[in-house]
């Protein structure tokens, strides 16, 4: 699961600095604790400065999931950077985001902060109390008959900034003034309780557990938990002693004191409320920290340890009850049932997201387009090395060694299950690759979808076999080759024969959204078409036509060979023309494709283009040469290996569907025999512009579904 922990200590990252500066700050090794903790726990973990920028970090570190995937969540320990709201600012945003997190809502940390109101909603409930009076200056009036002694705090500060005993009216508004000058805040004057000082700590949600009391013993000096005693700045060691020494009656009471408060509160998931213990044992309630503090030494930490729960433990079990709370207590219900060895292959996969993205991004700065014989080669060897590492071995009798090549597990593939996946970078591309680039569902770079997002699909499928020891049984081929930008032209005979011996083929080329495959695509034939005439002057009155003139008149009438009914499409691709200075050209350089489904459609359509561009003038000469051609794939019924898939994402709630194609694939060259699908790489967009994408999510259930469907091979 990916836990983003999110704090305020060195950022001041804000469009300006304005308000009420934040004093309060976790420490370096408390925060490098709780990542440890959660790291240990099999999370993945990053954390982040909740300044303005937390959005774009976040959206960038927590892509979709997959179902029965934990989500990413939020461990917040945010106290903001400015302003009199600041401990609701990050839960606010998250809450804007979508984002789940650990701890209470802002509505809460805003009563919590603000002492006054917190009092005023515990008398509402008949909570106990202190009797309590607000000046808001130091000259203001003393409204209520107060007893003193009294104690003088900010009404919405934390950590006891400015806690004072005043014992007469001159020392409380001078407490007052202090107060007023440091922190411009109305000050809570509350009678102060003699007795002990004792915390509740408090974890989970509905029912809360109320963990045992923690009694603070001050020793010498004013018995009242000052900044300075929190911060070992006040020269005196205050002892925490746990469970608190008090009878189990009202160690029960102040529990139950404790929960009430919770919930008259709304908190969620942990929370500390402190208590006063008057000489006749009755307790007051303080105030409540909605984020109550996480390090080693604090008294949460402290009465965690007495029930059992040491640090890693007790970080963990907040993401626990964080999660139950935003999705209940059965969300992993849907893999449960199944098989230990795929429960397995989905925690593989599903907790390297970051690896899996990573080893995207290395691939895709890789540059390997169809006329880069250097890049191609540094791909080719790369993948050899990763191939051999899992164990995999080459078969020399499918393999040219020029662009295509075949391996296989110890098991060998036949009668069992061949992967495609081509390692060049289709199109013809100028200029730098497009850099690589996250954002919340997409992620950008060259060729990320045509090529790589195939390769690392297949590869983070492989490794999680081979981490569960299923790859070396598996019988698997690999077949990958570099001339998909020419139509396969080198390497579809070695397809051909290497197709002919497995059960079934995967052909690793960008989806669909949704999820979905396809099992039928159209085949292609291009053509290069050349017109040739004699060069004309600007303004000939003669009736001669031009070439380019004539090329424009014959290209209209292909539009009539299409038909969306026959499912054919005749279309240009490229035109170039050629002219001396300033006359008019004499050449055109043309690219015509055709898509098509029936191969007899095709052949009229070709003979169609040879038509027109045939003239009776002997000063207008074209030739017609077939470049390319590429089969269609056939859609079949009952194709067991889309039977396969769909029981699979079914059980495990992956999107899946099937789709037709206009652009042919090397699925067409695998005999008609052989069950095939196609598009099994992440769904894109952008496909072979400089913004194409590979969907974030995708990559994963991807990932998963062929490891899963591969389990049993």
């Amino acid at each position: 699961m990916k836990i983003a922990v999110v704090y305020n200590r060195e950022s001041q990252a804000v469009i300006n600095l304005f308000g009420t500066q934040n004093r309060e700050k976790y420490g370096l090794e408390t925060i490098k604790n709780i990542k440890e903790a959660l790291l240990s726990g099999g999370h993945q973990v990053k954390t982040f400065e909740g300044d303005k920028n937390i959005i774009s970090k976040l959206e960038e570190f927590m892509p979709s999931v997959i179902s029965g995937e934990r989500p990413g969540l939020v461990f917040n320990l945010s106290y903001g950077i400015q302003g009199k709201g600041r401990y609701m600012h990050v839960p606010g945003i998250l809450e804007m985001l979508g984002v789940p997190y650990v701890g209470s809502g802002p509505e809460t940390h805003a009563l919590a902060l603000d002492k006054v109101v917190t009092k005023m909603i515990l008398i509402q409930k008949g909570l106990p109390t202190p009797k309590f009076t607000v000046m808001d200056k130091p000259d203001s009036p003393i409204l209520d008959d107060l007893v003193y002694p009294l104690i003088v705090k900010p009404k919405d500060e934390a950590v006891s900034f400015g806690l004072k005993i005043v014992h007469n009216e001159e020392e409380l508004r001078d407490g007052v003034k202090t107060i007023y000058d440091t922190f411009h805040s109305p000050t809570l004057v509350e009678e102060y309780i003699e007795g002990r000082e004792v915390n509740v700590g408090l974890l989970g949600n509905n029912p809360v557990e109320a963990l045992p009391p923690v009694e603070l013993v001050f020793g010498e000096g004013e018995q009242i938990y000052t900044y300075e005693d929190k911060k070992n700045k006040s020269g005196r060691t205050v002892e925490k002693v746990c469970p608190a020494p008090i009878s189990e009656e009202l160690t029960k009471k102040v529990q139950q004191l404790a929960i009430d408060t919770f919930n008259a509160l709304g908190c969620y998931d942990s929370a500390r409320v402190d208590f006063r213990i008057d000489k006749e044992g009755n307790p007051y309630i303080l105030e409540v920290n909605s984020m109550a503090s996480l390090g080693a030494d604090g008294s949460f930490v402290f009465a965690a340890e007495k029930v059992g729960l040491n640090y890693n433990d007790l970080m963990n079990r907040l993401i626990d009850v964080t999660c139950e709370r935003y999705f209940g207590p059965y969300f992993l219900n849907n893999t449960e049932d199944a098989p230990n060895k795929a429960i397995d292959l989905f925690n593989s996969i599903t907790q390297n997201r970051d690896k899996i993205e990573s080893e995207l991004k290395a691939w895709t700065n890789i540059s390997s387009r169809t006329e880069d014989p250097v890049g191609l080669s540094a791909v080719r060897r790369k993948l050899d090395d990763r191939l051999k590492k899992l164990g995999l071995k080459v078969v020399d009798e499918y393999t040219n060694g020029r662009s295509a090549w075949t391996w296989e597990t110890k098991a060998g593939y036949k009668d069992g299950t061949l992967l495609v996946v081509p390692i060049d970078i289709p199109g013809d591309r100028t200029g730098f690759p497009i850099p690589f680039r996250k954002e919340q569902e997409w992620i950008f770079g060259e060729g990320i979808a045509s090529s790589r997002g195939g390769i690392v699909t297949m590869l983070s499928a492989l490794q999680s076999l081979k981490e569960q020891k299923l790859l070396t049984s598996s019988k698997l081929g690999i077949f990958f080759y570099s001339d998909e930008g020419r139509g396969m032209r080198y390497s579809s005979a070695t397809l051909k024969k290497a197709a002919s011996e497995a059960k079934q083929v995967i052909v690793l080329q960008p989806g669909f959204s949704g999820g979905k495959i396809s099992e039928q695509r159209r085949g292609s034939k291009k053509y290069s078409v050349i017109v040739e005439g004699d060069p004309l002057r600007v303004g000939n009155l003669s009736k001669q036509l031009d070439v380019l003139s004539y090329f424009i008149q014959k290209a209209e009438k292909l539009k009539e060979i299409s038909s969306s009914d026959k499912k054919i499409t005749v279309a240009i691709q490229d035109v170039h023309s050629e002219r001396y200075s300033v006359l008019l050209p004499h050449r055109v350089n043309a690219t015509v494709i055709v898509t098509f489904l029936n191969e007899e459609l095709a052949k009229k359509a070709e003979q169609k283009i040879k038509e027109t561009f045939t003239s009776s003038s002997s000063s207008m000469r074209s030739y017609v040469e077939n470049l390319v051609e590429r089969p269609p794939l056939i859609r079949k019924k009952n194709n067991p290996t889309t039977k396969k898939l769909k029981d699979i994402c079914m059980e495990w709630n992956i999107p899946f569907g099937t789709e037709s194609s206009l652009l042919a694939t090397a699925a067409g060259e695998v005999p008609q025999k052989i069950p095939v699908v196609c598009g099994f790489s992440p769904a894109s967009k952008g496909l072979f512009t400089p913004n194409e994408a590979l969907h974030r999510g995708e990559l994963i259930q991807r990932s998963l579904l062929l490891a899963l469907f591969l389990m049993d091979q």
